[in-house]
């Protein structure tokens, strides 16, 4: 930050290099290839979760999207009770779920993204999910299953000291974490990327409070966290792929 001032900051929410950057240079225009769609599996058949079918919530709790928009908080009080696999099914899809994939390197989803990009990742910081061992996992949006990272004891602590002794994080049924693949937007639109990454960014973090609001849970949206920390507990590189938003979940009635 050594150099920069106010005024520099507060460009990043302007578009102005939309204007002054060079569309022709990008990767996309120069015809190299789209990132994935998905983050790839790690060889040597690692453990994968499948997640249930979540219909039947839908069909037993009919929910106006009003009634989810009015009563939106930010809670950071849990019962001690879990959620099961079913319910983190349906968070997972309405968050990052896949409706249809066009080619390996587009695809429609629950939430809008810039130029149908989709640069974020999402993994779970799993502390209380009946049916789920506790450990951190990635979603797998194309197969809509989870992929196992790793397992930790004292994985409460963890996510508490990774989120600046935030207590709550380590009370919740599971914390969501929202890493991004910057490449996946730069492809195609350079360095006018990233203030688009930070907005899709909170296009599913909106998803994840409303959708909450259907199985009896509360959510609080976290953007203060150690970065080599976060990073660290998730085992990811932090340069080609960064946390860059979490949020805390659980039972609230």
């Amino acid at each position: 930050m050594r150099g920069l001032g106010i005024d520099d900051l507060r460009g990043f929410l302007r578009d102005d290099l939309r204007q002054k950057m060079d569309f022709s240079k990008t990767d996309q225009s120069r015809g190299l290839p789209a990132p994935p769609i998905e983050k790839p599996i790690p060889e040597g058949n690692p453990e994968t979760i499948d997640l249930p079918d979540f219909t039947s919530l839908i069909s037993r709790r009919e929910v106006l999207l009003f009634e989810a928009i009015n009563n939106r908080r930010s809670h950071r009080v849990y019962k001690r009770l879990p959620i099961n696999l079913e319910e983190l099914s349906l968070l997972l899809y309405s968050t990052s779920g896949i409706q249809k994939v066009i080619n390996p390197a587009v695809a429609l989803r629950t939430v809008p993204s810039a130029g149908c990009r989709h640069a974020l990742e999402t993994y779970l910081c799993a502390l209380n999910v009946r049916g789920l061992q506790q450990a951190i996992y990635r979603y797998l949006p194309l197969s809509h299953r989870l992929l196992k990272v790793k397992e930790s004891d004292s994985l409460r602590g963890l996510i508490v000291e990774a989120t600046l002794g935030q207590s709550f994080t380590g009370n919740a049924a599971v914390v969501f974490i929202w890493t991004t693949i910057p490449y996946r937007m730069e492809w195609r639109y350079g360095i006018a990327s990233h203030k688009v990454i930070a907005l899709d960014a909170g296009h599913v973090c909106q998803n994840l409070y409303l959708s909450a609001h259907m199985v009896d849970c509360g959510v609080c949206a976290i953007a203060a966290y150690d970065q080599d920390k976060m990073d660290n507990l998730i085992d990811v590189d932090g340069k080609e792929e960064f946390t860059i938003y979490l949020a805390a979940l659980g039972k609230i009635r």
